[in-house]
């Protein structure tokens, strides 16, 4: 029989196969290494709940998961120690730590949360909100071995971010968190989890691999677990888990599923699907290009010279870094703009495309510099061509609330941004190897195929992102450090000169 942890379970409740691998075929489920980016979430959870531990003065911190930690934790519960942060407990073959026991001896709360000499819960989570699905089930999971301990359980608590704090001065922790009394929800939930968590054991124990395919059949791709192509030999790498926004139509994949249509060809011409599924599905099967030549040329002319064609890159710091900012709230660090003032064969003579970055390397806040970098590099007439509009307008917009000074910049801008992402959302161009996407990576190697990001050390906006923690830190050398600001700056400006080049290639298709 093996051991179950609280992390297994909650990946149990995703995907049962995806854990038995990750117990009993560790090689198969390690497979693949984490991104640099994956490695950086799980430092955020660590430092949120090093930061949330601040709230609590007289914590005692018990650590490792091992026989030593499991007997001080007894130790100390025996003792009405007041706050323990990271307690173990194993009963039955179910093991967790607690992030914060607190103990009262006449706990306060709500009438059916006043357990009299009983420690009081508080489960930390690095995010902005609470996740029922994931975060109540946890907490379940914890007061029922909690109980199976023979502890009593008091106040069931969520601590998570505040969104709505906006640091200024000194870090409020107080107002940085938010603690939410979820003790009736999660007794209500306990029976349901104590079968699940029994349901659980039993199959995560089960010597030999479980027959069939992972549940991970009835979603799209994005959700599928890592070992998803081994568990699914049968499945084809192209199929219809990949049909755009397919896992928001759980019904409609799970009809498909269900009788054995994996292959794009096999979807039924009288599905329901909406224009962006049919037209991927189209595209694969006939291996034909649809190009509305008409609707591109229309979207087109709403441009104006000079064209600005400008990538952000941005840090989302889940502890605010600098005032003004609230937790995960983007820091914009860095950008790349290409400057085209007149079309490119003008009286017979390409025009010059001029070039400009920005990158902030000091552990500071970046906004002042960043719009000053704007002011001087983008001007006061002509079209912003960015690659999801929403995203590059709304760092904008927050710049200037942080720096008021810079509204009517800021305004110019955002009025004469273009998205050119919009001529492939709206189907005015769809290809086969887009397979259903409008991202940037999978329409730059179509019309531009002598571009690629392969060649690159950073090839996406996560590990940029992460680079930028450790370009401002202190844990790296000089030299390091000069790689790292090189590195950057080129993945900064194939993103840019990516939408120089899409753009040409559109202006050769109307022609």
């Amino acid at each position: 029989m093996i051991t179950l942890s609280k992390t297994d379970y909650i990946l149990f409740r995703e995907c049962p196969k995806n854990v038995w691998y990750k117990i009993h075929k560790p090689d198969i489920y390690y497979k693949e290494e984490l991104s640099d980016f994956e490695k950086h979430i799980i430092e955020t959870g660590n430092e949120v709940e090093l930061v949330a531990r601040q709230i609590f003065s007289d914590g005692i911190l018990i650590e490792g998961r091992d026989k030593a930690a499991q007997e001080l934790t007894q130790e100390l519960i025996a003792q009405n120690k007041s706050t323990l942060f990271q307690p173990v407990f194993l009963k039955d073959n179910f093991l967790a730590a607690v992030d914060v026991l607190k103990f009262n001896k006449e706990t306060e709360g709500p009438e059916y949360s006043r357990v009299a000499g009983s420690y009081d819960i508080y489960e930390i989570k690095a995010s902005n909100e609470i996740d029922k699905k994931r975060h109540f089930y946890d907490l379940a999971f914890q007061v029922n071995l909690l109980r199976k301990c023979g502890v009593k359980t008091g106040v069931i608590n969520l601590m998570h971010l505040d969104s709505d704090y906006v640091r200024s001065g000194e870090l409020d922790i107080f107002k940085l968190f938010k603690s939410d009394d979820v003790t009736k929800e999660i007794n209500e939930l306990c029976e349901e989890v104590a079968i699940e968590m029994e349901q659980a054991l039993e199959y995560l124990s089960q010597k030999n691999e479980p027959k069939g395919s992972c549940c991970c059949v009835y979603k799209g791709r994005s959700n599928h677990c890592s070992t998803f192509n081994h568990s699914n030999p049968h499945i084809p790498e192209y199929s219809v888990h990949d049909i755009t926004r397919i896992g928001l139509s759980k019904k409609k994949l799970a009809a498909l599923v269900d009788i054995g249509n994996f292959h794009m060809h096999q979807v039924p011409e009288d599905m329901e699907l909406s224009d962006a599924q049919r037209n991927q599905i189209s595209a694969h099967i006939s291996d034909a290009v649809f190009i509305n030549k008409g609707k591109i040329a229309e979207e087109l002319e709403r441009l104006a010279y000079p064209i600005y064609f400008i990538d952000y890159e941005t840090f989302p710091s889940a502890i605010p870094m600098f005032d003004g900012f609230s937790p995960y709230q983007q820091i914009p660090f860095q950008y790349s703009l290409f400057v085209l003032e007149s079309p490119r064969k003008l009286r017979g003579k390409p025009a010059e495309l001029k070039h400009f970055e920005f990158l902030h390397s000091e552990n500071s806040d970046p906004s002042r510099s960043f719009a000053e970098s704007l002011q001087k590099n983008v001007g006061d007439a002509g079209s912003v061509i960015v690659w999801s509009k929403k995203f590059e307008c709304s760092i904008n917009k927050q710049i200037a609330e942080r720096l008021p000074e810079f509204k009517d910049l800021i305004e110019s801008i955002n009025n004469r941004t273009y998205d050119l992402m919009d001529i492939f959302t709206k189907q005015h161009y769809v290809h086969k190897n887009f397979r259903g996407s409008t991202s940037i990576k999978k329409v730059l190697p179509v019309l531009a195929p002598e571009l690629s990001y392969k060649e690159l050390a950073i090839q996406e906006g996560g590990t940029a992102a992460s680079s930028w923690i450790k370009l401002i830190g202190k844990d790296f050398s000089l030299e390091e450090k000069v790689k790292l600001k090189k590195d950057m700056l080129e993945y900064c400006k194939l993103d840019a000169f990516a939408m120089v080049r899409i753009l040409e290639e559109l202006e050769k298709v109307i022609k």
